[in-house]
Formats: C-alpha cells, sequence, structure tokens
C-alpha cells in the first residue's frame, strides 16, 4: 500500500526556515521531518511513498537523489586524471520514492488528485509532511478495512485551533468545521486511509480537501475517525520546532518507533 504526503505548501508561518527550503525538509535532529515521518510508517512495513511537491520542489528531489551518497563512507579517486566513486558502508532505506511536482499554488485535494495515476485504484494512506505521531499503523489499517467506509482520519486531543470534528458513539464523523480560537477538542491529525473512491470527491487544483470533499464524506457518512491517545505533534511555528528538537535531541521523542 502506498502512502501520500503533502509536502507542497509554503509554510509560511515558519518562515524563519521555510523561505529557504520546502517545510518538509526543515530538519529535525540532522534530517527533515519528511524523513521522521516516513522511518515511522517504514517501522510498520509501509514503504512506497509518493510526495506531493510544490514549492521548492527541486529541493526535495535533490534530497532523495542524494541520500544513499550522504549515508555511506565515500573515497573520491582523481589520481588517474578522472573521478572514481567507491562506495564504503553503505545504507539505504527500503523505499521507493516518487517525488510528483504538483504545482506550486494547488490546493490539498488538488494536489491528491495529481497524483491519481500513481495510486492505480487502491486503497492508500496520506498524512501532511509536517506532523509527527506515535500512532500504530497497523492498527489504523485494521480499523478502517473493518468498517467498510471510504475515508478514516486519526483524531487526537489538543489544544490547538486545527478542523474540529464531531464524533458519533460508532466513530462516525457527524461534523466537521473550521477552527475555533477557544476550541480543545478532537481534531484532524492526518495519518488517514483512502479508498480509491476518494478521488471521485475531488476537482482541480483549487479543491481544498479539508472543505467540500470532508463535508460531503461526512454527509454520505462515508468518514469515519481512529482516536489516537499518544503522541502527535506538528511543525507550524519555530516554538514547535525547536520543541521537537528538544525531545530529539534528550532521546525523548515518542514518535521514534523505529530502531536505529
Amino acid at each position: 500500500m502506498k502512502v501520500v504526503i503533502l509536502a507542497g505548501g509554503y509554510g509560511t508561518r515558519i518562515s524563519e526556515e521555510s523561505q529557504w527550503k520546502p517545510k518538509p525538509m526543515i530538519e529535525i535532529g540532522g534530517k527533515p521531518i519528511l524523513w521522521h515521518i516516513m522511518k515511522g510508517y517504514s517501522h510498520y512495513g509501509f514503504h512506497d511513498f509518493v510526495i506531493c511537491a510544490g514549492y521548492k520542489q527541486h529541493m526535495v528531489k535533490d534530497w532523495f537523489s542524494d541520500y544513499f551518497l550522504h549515508n555511506s563512507d565515500v573515497t573520491f579517486d582523481f589520481s588517474k586524471g578522472k573521478r572514481d566513486v567507491l562506495i564504503h558502508n553503505h545504507f539505504c532505506e527500503p523505499w521507493k520514492v516518487t517525488v510528483v511536482d504538483t504545482g506550486l499554488n494547488t490546493m490539498t485535494g488538488g494536489r491528491i488528485k495529481r497524483i491519481q495515476p500513481y495510486i492505480e485504484n487502491e486503497p492508500f494512506m496520506l498524512t501532511y509532511g509536517d506532523g509527527v505521531c506515535d500512532v500504530n499503523i497497523q492498527k489504523l489499517l485494521e480499523f478502517h478495512r473493518s468498517h467498510g467506509k471510504i475515508a478514516t482520519l486519526t483524531a487526537v486531543m489538543v489544544e490547538q485551533q486545527k478542523g474540529i470534528m464531531d464524533i458519533g458513539g460508532d466513530n462516525a464523523v457527524r461534523s466537521f468545521r473550521e477552527k475555533n480560537k477557544n476550541d480543545g477538542v478532537l481534531i484532524n491529525a492526518g495519518y488517514m486511509v483512502f479508498d480509491p473512491e476518494i478521488f471521485g470527491y475531488l476537482d482541480g487544483d483549487q479543491t481544498v480537501f479539508e472543505k467540500e470533499p470532508f463535508e460531503r464524506l461526512v454527509s454520505e457518512g462515508q468518514l469515519m475517525s481512529y482516536t489516537h491517545k499518544g503522541f502527535w505533534q506538528c511543525m507550524d511555528h519555530k516554538r514547535e520546532k525547536d520543541m521537537l528538537e528538544k525531545l530529539w535531541e534528550t532521546g525523548q521523542a515518542p514518535w521514534k518507533v523505529w530502531k536505529d
């Protein structure tokens, strides 16, 4: 099953770094937060990724292009009048990564629509490229398969302002609305699973995934929530980036479910 990661936005709220690089390429512990997200999925056996790139998308491609070289010891031999490269002690992730330029100003739903040819009419996972979590991906997938609906999102309880949901006792999402500064309830944390029918809910590049498509899914009873009571944190602002960095440096990063 493929994992789609939204990584194309401008990241204006963390402009201290996003003016130089895409937000998902901002580093935690010397590695892009995108790498941390992928390591989490890979821990559960999901190694096939589709990256929805946009803003400074060449930097995402360059990073993956050089990944093998940067994680190896290398001898560059120029003694024969040419460059010979000898790789030592190499390490490579078991990843297949497709980086798609989904446009500079494309909205979230439009980005997902653009990668439809790479999904091959199969269920897929989706998350945002700026949030880490210790959700059990296998259990999330099992939950999605158990209810037979088109869409599942992971819900977490935080005191932040994201998309707000009303969830019934049967885990069906009853309503979905935009944030309010007084909210401290269940929010959409990403880490979603979709059946391929979701593409029928998406129109063009200006489709905001979290608005009309979600509202339609709710009205049709096709959006379910998987409640996660563990760790989740997005990286909207520098203070959140610094907090994640501190957790990583002190060996207390809850999202690090993989072994070194």
